[in-house]
């Protein structure tokens, strides 16, 4: 197995495949600290991790805190209402402001494309992306990769499906990189409006028809559909959208038993996933969850805790 040699961890298409099976065996062994009564090791004690978060978001800030608090390290979270870009600052002197105050690590999360890799330009600690703009989402896909190897034992040779807005979806193009670099199939599939162009470039195949989809996967992960995205007018109606690709059990019936369902949440509930599905026995929704814990546990031990960066 590699060393890790990374600062900053700012998006999939960077890593090698090496590199994400790093992680996700960092991750088995740290997956075993929650289930134990007193969930802590010192992992980084000493260590100072700041969340910045300019965008809504539960899972992904709170797994983190809990992720960072299970390892020993001192946690702060800041949200783009509370910060000074509120009153005209720039992002990067807000957060340098906030280094200076001996900050190990910032996890940032912005409605802009390439905004970590600008703080990491600017920054002497490490930066790790909780998402950025429509590009990517790290520790989401590699929580989503964990997962389905400890379902299948295996990625190589997965057939996986992503479903709903590609276009707009950070997730799915992180999941892109991870799952093609260690030997998944993947096939994207929405309406076209929602599929970006050239997207088979990056590895993945397209389809539009749901149910061939999910006859042919051993895994579908659908995505969340933003409405708020949906003034610029990319469908006819929300509807339509969950009559054609929106997941019930009867469209589940035509895939293989083993089939899993997973979703990065928020799900709505009744128009990507029916509740049936998204509480049914083939739904590993809570096993994400779960992982997303320890795979943040993996992600800030390898940037801060393995050597001096």
């Amino acid at each position: 197995m590699i060393a890790w040699n990374r600062k900053h961890l700012l998006g999939l298409q960077e890593l090698s495949r090496e590199e994400i099976e790093l992680v996700l065996e960092t991750t088995a062994s740290f997956k075993e600290i929650s289930s134990r009564d007193v969930k802590k090791v010192p992992a980084l004690r000493g260590k100072t991790v700041v969340t910045l978060f300019f965008e809504p978001s539960t899972r992904t800030r709170v797994s983190f805190e809990l992720a960072a608090k299970r390892l020993s390290a001192d946690t702060l979270n800041i949200t783009a209402s509370v910060s000074s870009t509120t009153k005209g600052e720039t992002l990067l002197d807000t957060a340098k402001n906030i280094e200076a105050m001996s900050v190990d690590a910032m996890v940032v999360r912005h409605s802009t494309s390439g905004a970590p890799m600008i703080l990491a330009e600017g920054l002497n600690c490490s930066v790790i992306n909780a998402g950025d703009g429509c590009r990517e989402h790290p520790t989401q896909a590699l929580l989503d990769i964990f997962t389905l190897r400890e379902r299948f034992k295996r990625i190589d040779g997965l057939k996986v499906a992503i479903v709903g807005d590609i276009l707009h979806s950070r997730v799915a193009r992180s999941n892109i990189w991870g799952l093609t670099k260690l030997g998944a199939k993947v096939t994207v599939c929405g309406p076209a409006t929602l599929i970006p162009r050239g997207i088979e470039a990056m590895g993945a195949d397209v389809s539009y028809n749901i149910k061939d989809v999910i006859k042919n996967s051993d895994a579908v992960i659908t995505l969340r559909l933003q409405k708020e995205r949906q003034q610029d007018k990319f469908l006819p109606s929300v509807r339509e959208y969950s009559q054609l690709f929106g997941i019930n059990q009867e469209k589940l019936s035509q895939g293989s038993s083993s089939l899993i369902v997973m979703h990065p949440g928020p799900t709505n509930r009744g128009l990507e996933l029916s509740a049936e599905v998204a509480d049914g026995k083939q739904s590993v929704i809570l096993d994400q969850v779960t992982n997303g814990v320890a795979v943040r546990m993996a992600v800030l031990y390898l940037v801060l805790g393995t050597k001096e960066n």
